[in-house]
């Protein structure tokens, strides 16, 4: 199992490497009728809304879109710093509501509001009522259970703690993966930095792997390798519109739940600027938004577009919404990953 695990953690990240390693070469050659844009893996794969929102953008604009995959969010705005003086891409796409300080505090995007962004966004998807991220999507985090596991359904945090569970629940990488970031930032609004590392230390032999992002685990899980994944209240509607059936099933917690804001950010000095600002113009319009719920498999920030109805059959927002204190969220992640390494 161990090897098997190493081997896909391994494949995977080559693919990346090579596929943003490739692309990125090619859009340093700034052309000015095209906009860059570096996103995660799920975003920018053949069954993420990338590819489809590229070619309406395109379509409708004429404006060629160089969509670059660099890993998961976490690294999409890793190699933006690292590239803050000469910036490669316009866009990054993916960053979220738990990234949020570390994007600010990285000085690299420049806020922008889409022409209707007043008139088509909640302003509760806002990250501090301001516009350096253009939110586009958003969902509330959960376990996905299989309802045909044989094993009892956790009802909070804490049951996840059981014996039964032994080995039996897939995470994601906080340092790497914004639903790994996301569980963690789940778990410090429930038991407070006081309480964190106790928690962690009895979920610790529960945990089946720490996956580097979304994908990968989430694979995993479909795959039979374990009955728990922490993912979406929204994911079960992929299994529903593929007629995958019904036994992945979003756990409602007695704790209450955490979410997710994804935004795409106006890279500062960026090559083709005005492009971008097109760009994010078409992101929240609801052509565009039309698109994300069944290939991101998250709710479209636009309020104005009708869920489909793989949505209506099995998806709903928490009674209990909890939030997060992001002053202490990297402090948090650092006493997980050193309980985790004990």
């Amino acid at each position: 199992m161990k090897a098997r695990l190493l081997t896909i953690f391994l494949l995977f990240s080559v693919i990346s490497v090579v596929f943003a390693g490739g692309s990125r070469e090619a859009a340093k050659k700034v052309s000015s009728n095209e906009v860059v844009i570096y996103a995660h893996d799920s975003f920018a794969s053949e069954w993420g809304a990338g590819p489809a929102l590229c070619e309406a953008f395109e379509k409708k604009t004429g404006i060629k879109v160089n969509l670059i995959s660099v890993g998961d969010a976490v690294q999409v705005l890793s190699n933006a710093i690292l590239e803050k003086d000469a910036p490669v891409a316009d866009i990054l796409i993916g960053l979220d509501n738990n990234l949020y300080p570390k994007v600010k505090a990285a000085d690299i995007l420049e806020a922008y509001k889409p022409v209707d962004g007043d008139k088509v966004i909640d302003k509760t998807l806002l990250m501090e009522d301001g516009w350096l991220l253009v939110p586009y999507d958003w969902s509330s985090f959960a376990m996905i259970f299989d309802s045909e596991s044989g094993i009892e359904a956790p009802t909070c945090l804490a049951d996840l703690t059981k014996d039964i569970y032994r080995k039996k629940i897939i995470l994601m990488d906080p340092r790497t993966s914004t639903p790994g970031l996301g569980f963690a930032a789940w778990t410090l609004a429930v038991y407070g930095m006081d309480g964190v590392a106790d928690y962690w230390r009895s979920l610790k032999a529960n945990i089946l792997t720490m996956a580097p992002g979304w994908s990968t685990g989430y694979g995993l899980f479909t795959e039979g390798e374990a009955p728990l994944v922490i993912s979406y209240t929204t994911s079960p509607a992929y299994h529903v519109a593929y007629g995958e059936g019904d036994k992945f099933k979003a756990l409602e917690f007695t704790d209450g739940h955490t979410y997710q804001t994804e935004g795409a950010g106006l890279m500062k000095n960026a090559p083709n600027k005005e492009n971008a600002k097109k760009f994010l113009d078409f992101l929240i319009s609801a052509e565009a938004q039309e698109i994300v719920p069944e290939t991101q498999w998250m709710y479209p920030a636009n309020n104005s577009v009708e869920l489909p109805e793989s949505f209506k059959a099995v998806s709903a927002v928490p009674a209990k919404v909890l939030t997060v204190d992001m002053d202490e969220l990297d402090k948090a992640v650092e006493i997980i990953l050193a309980v985790l390494a004990e």
